[in-house]
């Protein structure tokens, strides 16, 4: 019964963008499991799911990889040492980071991939980020506000 279900969660997130345990929960109990919770933050934590953010700004779950996993914790640990505040006013995202860090949080930034920002640019200590809507600014900074907990 788990190989099955762990099976089912590895069809579910290959095809549908699945963002949190609950939509994950209930894709499980549509397709007939019983499971809770716990079972099912259990199982991602044994198949060694992850979150990544998708092009869109949206974080989904993959399997994880050991360099998925590594590149994933890198980029979490720098912008929690490196990012102060974020500030989100109409289209841009304001960053705030501790001395010298701007340009290396702004990479990381970059490398995530997120296609609703225009452009990045770095000082010192501060990103301005362009989006491509005001909508879209709120959403990026919730998702990089996610990476200072």
């Amino acid at each position: 019964m788990k190989g099955d279900r762990r099976s089912k969660i590895l069809e579910i997130i290959s095809k549908k963008n699945i963002e949190t345990q609950e939509e994950l929960g209930s894709e499980l109990r549509a397709a007939g499991f019983k499971v809770t919770q716990a079972t099912v933050s259990r199982d991602i934590k044994n198949l060694n799911l992850i979150k990544i953010i998708d092009s869109k700004g949206k974080y989904k779950y993959v399997l994880g990889s050991g360099k998925d996993l590594e590149e994933s914790t890198r980029l979490s640990s720098l912008l929690r040492h490196t990012i102060n505040s974020i500030e989100n006013i109409d289209k841009m995202i304001i960053v705030k980071t501790i001395s010298a860090s701007a340009n290396t949080a702004a990479e990381a930034i970059d490398s995530l991939g997120i296609s609703d920002i225009a452009g990045t640019i770095a000082g010192d200590n501060t990103i301005f980020m362009m989006t491509r809507s005001s909508s879209k600014a709120l959403e990026i900074k919730e998702k990089l506000s996610e990476f200072l907990v």
